[in-house]
């Protein structure tokens, strides 16, 4: 007998923000064909690109400046030739110990945390779960650039073992869910998710770490939302935004739709040399944050990643801007200024 297929209105069709994730840029060519940037960019970054793919939504890619390649959001995505050529910093942050002032492939000790695999615990009361490796973008700093996503759970079968562990560990109040992103998954997973830890009793919070909002605010669906809000588990939502130009009028819409369902939003930035490191740039993004009722919580010191050190600003150079910042705006406006150190327990003020 025939198979009939089901006609083209029965089938699912993708979210749009699906659909924005599968057809994101991937290649340097095309990223700098869609800018008009000369073809030596694209050349240059190939190479760097082998190791960390290119990989940028469209609707990001569009509040790029044309023809500029110091543009501040496109340096965060473009793969540069000093990619391949950190070995160690000159930049010297007091702070940091002498031996741990080489980029490394795990900056921040993340595998030294694990409880199991894809559970990871650096601080109290707080444990986190890397649930993807997926991203909507491919941030040129990320930490987790190198980190081993094939050894995490990739089903809620597989979480089994970080379910148990959550569960015999009572000192644990707050789960995150990073990754990767966690919000590239689908809805009814993180609902089963969120649920199931739900069911351990004192779990209190739960936090989601996640860029989607800022790449993709179509993102911010009502499923989203109502998985958010349909646990006893409180949420709160962490977005990165490292520059006032990738808060346009469609991101402050799904910010909106968070905050207005009662969710409240904080962000986290980094402090990236050529993207954020000039007062007026950090004044215009606190400025936007709270004018979309968004916290600045953290301005993070680069995390020493290997591959990122052309990114990096000095730590007294941070200290400055942040205390320019603090003669500028008023206090709920300005981020601590941190850095994470391995073995720390918390974020270390600079």
């Amino acid at each position: 007998m025939a198979i009939i297929a089901d006609p083209p209105t029965m089938r699912p069709l993708p979210r749009r923000w699906q659909q924005e994730l599968k057809e994101a840029i991937r290649d340097a060519d095309q990223l700098c064909h869609r800018l008009g940037l000369p073809t030596h960019l694209a050349r240059a970054a190939q190479a760097s690109a082998r190791q960390f793919p290119v990989f940028a939504p469209r609707s990001y890619v569009d509040r790029m400046r044309p023809g500029d390649p110091d543009d501040p959001l496109l340096r965060q995505v473009l793969p540069l030739a000093a990619e391949a050529q950190p070995k160690s910093s000159s930049v010297q942050p007091a702070a940091v110990p002498e031996a741990e002032r080489i980029y490394q492939l795990d900056p921040v000790d993340d595998l030294a945390a694990a409880l199991v695999p894809g559970l990871l615990k650096k601080y109290a009361g707080r444990a986190l779960m890397i649930t993807t490796g997926a991203c909507a973008v491919h941030c040129r700093y990320c930490f987790r650039r190198h980190f081993p996503y094939d050894e995490t759970p990739r089903s809620l079968a597989d979480w089994e073992p970080a379910f148990a562990a959550l569960a015999a560990d009572p000192t644990i109040n707050e789960v995150i869910l990073s990754g990767g992103d966690p919000l590239t998954l689908v809805d009814p997973l993180l609902a089963s998710l969120a649920e199931r830890l739900s069911g351990i009793a004192h779990l209190r919070r739960l936090r989601i770490h996640t860029r989607l909002p800022i790449m993709i605010p179509e993102r911010v669906t009502p499923e989203l939302i109502d998985w958010l809000r349909g646990t006893r588990l409180t949420p709160w939502m962490v977005v990165h935004a490292n520059h006032p130009a990738e808060l346009d009028d469609t991101v402050a819409e799904a910010l909106a739709r968070l905050i207005d369902a009662g969710i409240p939003v904080l962000n986290q930035a980094v402090l990236l040399r050529g993207v954020n490191d000039s007062v007026e740039t950090l004044v215009a993004l606190s400025e936007r944050l709270v004018e979309l009722r968004v916290q600045p919580y953290y301005l993070h010191q680069l995390d020493r990643v290997l591959g990122a050190a052309h990114f990096e600003v000095p730590v007294d150079a941070g200290r400055a801007l942040v205390a320019a910042l603090r003669a500028r705006l008023p206090g709920y406006a300005v981020p601590q200024y941190v850095a994470e150190i391995p073995g720390a327990s918390s974020k270390t003020p600079l």
